[in-house]
């Protein structure tokens, strides 16, 4: 279980990003955090793995404090926590193979993977991970010779490579279209049913939230304004969000 306790994050500029945001995530479920650009929702994911370090406030992973932990310690929490990021943060001239084996470096070290050492393990598994996501005949190609919707697949197989017990997607299909966007929700949602690996995910459009969301939380101005169900989030909770001047057919609710 993830908990999340009295989180704040204030920028050296000033700028306060999260306001005592609290919340727990069930071992198994598919949160989506969702709210405008600047709500604070890629400053929460990256304060769960320590991306960016919290100003004040806990996060418990499995009842480990990750707030407090360092060294060794937040390597084995960061091992347990994928993540996939909507630019997709591949090595653009290095194959997809070589991509996917990239999720294995907190587990043997940066020293043998820059000689392009990997153990016939590794590379199986990452074959294996590249078949999961229907990759594998891609393995030898350069990532920047595949699609949008085809490198962001790598990336969650590079994520596959750390054995996660979750994974934080941050809008990781803002850049794909409607299409390619349930592609890639639906290798989230099978990975989050059949392998039982908790997903926080945020999105932006609510069609896309009622279809994968086990649950919601809502960010305004770095503040949780809703917590609930997606089939909660009715026209008048949608404004709240998103305010008065959102667009109420791009998020998916009827006029």
């Amino acid at each position: 279980m993830l908990e999340v306790q009295h989180l704040h994050k204030v920028y050296p500029n000033g700028t306060r990003a999260l306001t005592d945001v609290s919340f727990q995530v069930e071992d198994g479920e598919f949160l989506v955090v969702i709210g405008l650009s600047g709500s604070g929702k890629s400053t929460l994911l990256r304060c769960i793995n320590r991306l960016i370090e919290p100003t004040q406030g806990k996060i418990l992973w499995d009842g480990t404090d990750v707030t407090a932990a360092s060294g060794a310690e937040l390597r084995g929490i960061r091992r347990q926590i994928g993540m996939i990021f909507q630019q997709f943060n591949l090595v653009k001239r290095s194959s997809v193979l070589t991509n996917v084996l990239a999720g294995r470096l907190g587990y043997v070290g940066t020293a043998g993977s820059l000689a392009g050492v990997w153990s016939s393990a590794d590379r199986a598994s990452a074959v294996r991970a590249l078949e999961r996501v229907g990759l594998a005949e891609k393995a030898q190609s350069r990532a920047d010779a595949l699609s949008g919707g085809q490198q962001q697949r790598v990336a969650i197989a590079r994520a596959l490579m750390q054995n996660p017990k979750l994974i934080l997607a941050d809008e990781p299909v803002a850049s794909l279209d409607p299409v390619l966007s349930h592609s890639i929700l639906q290798y989230l949602e099978q990975l989050n049913r059949e392998e039982k690996i908790t997903v926080i995910c945020s999105l932006h459009f609510l069609d896309l939230v009622h279809r994968y969301a086990t649950r919601v939380i809502a960010l305004k101005d770095g503040e949780v304004v809703f917590t609930g169900l997606p089939q909660e989030i009715d026209k008048a909770r949608f404004k709240e969000i998103y305010g008065e001047d959102a667009i109420e057919v791009k998020a998916g609710l009827s006029a």
